[in-house]
């Protein structure tokens, strides 16, 4: 339990001492709107970094080089935990906006610090209202940020990946932009697999190389989606070997 004391009590502190900031963020923002977004960005990063630390997680990263250096591009992820927030957060470049569930933007402060670094929250209730959160990241796309999205739409409770929703790659057939899969391997141990403890975990972190979507064709242009669900569970096949 104190890794998990420690964790939460950092985050509480952090967000209550980082609340000037924000302000700060604004004076920057104000005659240099790029430097503004980049640190307040690496500002989230580096304390979910620290949670890290506190955590023991042994992350290894692999393949960060497919990730392009001169485009903004759609991260896409298999969901099995929180740490896979935490941790995609802390490895994406400056800016990634992540779209997540409206629950959490029921979270005071750190809600504040999502909506600055350019998070959405999807209701995957209200299908309305999400097109229009899917229109916003598309814009957000087309203006050099890049978006991170779990298409299967929750945490899975046994290792598996739920089919993707397809809707979520619209951001970028749409655009255009390239598709990063990102697989996420053995993140349920450090806390979902004995919640509410956390324990030191080797964990993979997998960047895949970006798919194009104008280049698909058939059936793998019409169904994104599972086309890229396949190259991940290839990945995650392979690196579950590695644990």
């Amino acid at each position: 339990m104190l890794k998990t004391i420690l964790s939460i009590t950092f985050i509480v502190i952090f967000l209550i001492v980082s609340i000037p900031i924000w302000g700060i963020l604004f004076i920057i923002g104000l005659f240099n709107k790029t430097f503004k977004e980049k640190l307040g960005y690496k500002l989230v990063a580096w304390a979910f970094g620290v949670v890290i630390f506190i955590s023991g997680i042994k992350c290894e990263v692999r393949g960060y080089e497919n990730v392009p250096k001169d485009k903004s591009v759609l991260f896409i992820g298999n969901h099995l935990s929180l740490f896979d927030i935490i941790i995609g957060y802390h490895l994406c470049p400056p800016v990634t906006g992540f779209l997540s569930k409206n629950t959490i933007e029921k979270v005071p402060l750190l809600s504040t610090w999502m909506k600055i670094n350019y998070c959405l929250f999807l209701t995957r209730t209200d299908p309305r209202k999400d097109l229009k959160l899917i229109l916003k990241a598309q814009e957000y796309i087309k203006q050099g940020i890049s978006m991170f999205i779990f298409p299967e739409g929750t945490r899975s409770k046994t290792g598996e990946m739920a089919p993707f929703h397809e809707g979520s790659f619209k951001i970028a057939t749409k655009t255009g932009c390239p598709i990063v899969p990102v697989c996420f391997t053995n993140t349920r141990a450090v806390f979902e697999a004995q919640a509410p403890r956390m324990k030191k975990a080797h964990v993979i972190v997998t960047f895949c190389p970006p798919v194009d979507p104008t280049a698909l064709e058939g059936e793998d242009k019409k169904f994104v989606g599972a086309y890229v669900q396949r190259i991940m569970q290839a990945q995650l096949d392979a690196d579950a070997k590695l644990i």
